[in-house]
């Protein structure tokens, strides 16, 4: 336990959260609601990875977001794993890896909403998900049911897909909250309120 919090995972020893030193070269980057959110689903779930730290360098190589959620949580200690790295650029290449693999991964758009879905039937906190209110209006545009056009004729809705950096994604989560809260969700043509906003932002920026 740290501090009343299970611990799951197989981890070589519970160490000083004082004691850890974050690598002053890792290039991904923890937003406060990040870290709030990782906290949230850690004090619910109990630590499920541990923080991997290099015996080279003694610097955190995989885990940094645990890490800070570990902090925030109030906990003097976190499982963690140490691993023999031959070089330092062996060291840099996993901490870079551990980071992209994952962004690397396709989602299913209709699986995971269908998932969510249950989850959500089953009155589960969706924050425990990783998806948090505005998250989940991503998949809004899954609802629109296209109309009945006469044959040859094109379907008004177009569906578009964006892969962006997780920076890019708080900007543009922020800058469609943003547009909602001014009345940009509203269309009289289409329901989906993500594609409102974001038009209405487009619009905004083409009439400068």
């Amino acid at each position: 336990m740290t501090e009343e919090i299970k611990i799951h995972c197989a981890h070589d020893r519970l160490v000083d959260v004082t004691e850890l030193v974050a690598n002053p070269r890792n290039p991904n980057k923890h937003s406060d609601e990040q870290v709030a959110l990782l906290a949230k689903i850690i004090r619910h779930q109990g630590w499920r990875s541990p923080v991997v730290v290099s015996k080279r360098s003694g610097f955190i190589v995989a885990g940094h977001g645990r890490f800070k959620a570990g902090k925030l949580l109030g906990c003097q200690s976190v499982p963690c794993n140490f691993q023999d790295f031959e070089t330092e650029a062996d060291e840099w290449a996993h901490m870079v890896a551990d980071n992209r693999i994952a962004e690397l991964a396709e989602t299913d758009d209709a699986e995971l909403k269908a998932l969510l879905g249950e989850l959500a039937a089953q009155n589960v906190d969706m924050d425990l998900t990783g998806f948090d209110a505005e998250s989940l209006g991503m998949f809004d545009a899954l609802e629109v049911a296209p109309p009945e056009l006469n044959s040859g004729d094109r379907a008004p809705f177009r569906q578009c897909t964006f892969t962006l950096h997780d920076e890019q994604f708080e900007q543009v989560e922020a800058a469609l909250k943003a547009a909602k809260s001014q009345g940009g969700a509203e269309s009289a043509v289409n329901e989906n309120s993500n594609g409102n906003a974001l038009a209405w932002i487009c619009a905004k920026f083409i009439q400068g």
